[in-house]
């Protein structure tokens, strides 16, 4: 499985919600290749993707996706990731 975080440079709130990401998934056992990425490169690095997760101001650049698209609110609410995470994932 391939998540892809996205941030406007790809460097700081993706970097964020990558580390915060894979924290959570090591806790709910479920592997999974987490990338984190800028906006424009989505079309590279998200075309495999099964989730993106990033912040409303980019969902409308993420454009047409497979993808489920979450919105993270707090970069850094454990809570907020992982409640949002299980129900994607199921």
């Amino acid at each position: 499985m391939k998540i892809v975080t996205i941030c406007g440079a790809g460097i700081g709130s993706s970097g964020i919600l990558k580390v915060n990401a894979e924290r959570v998934l090591a806790r709910l056992d479920i592997e999974a290749d987490v990338v984190a990425a800028d906006v424009a490169s989505i079309a590279e690095v998200g075309d495999d993707a099964q989730v993106i997760l990033t912040s409303a101001e980019f969902v409308e650049a993420i454009g047409s996706t497979f993808a489920d698209v979450i919105v993270i609110q707090n970069h850094f609410d454990q809570q907020e990731l992982t409640e949002k995470l299980q129900r994607s994932l199921g």
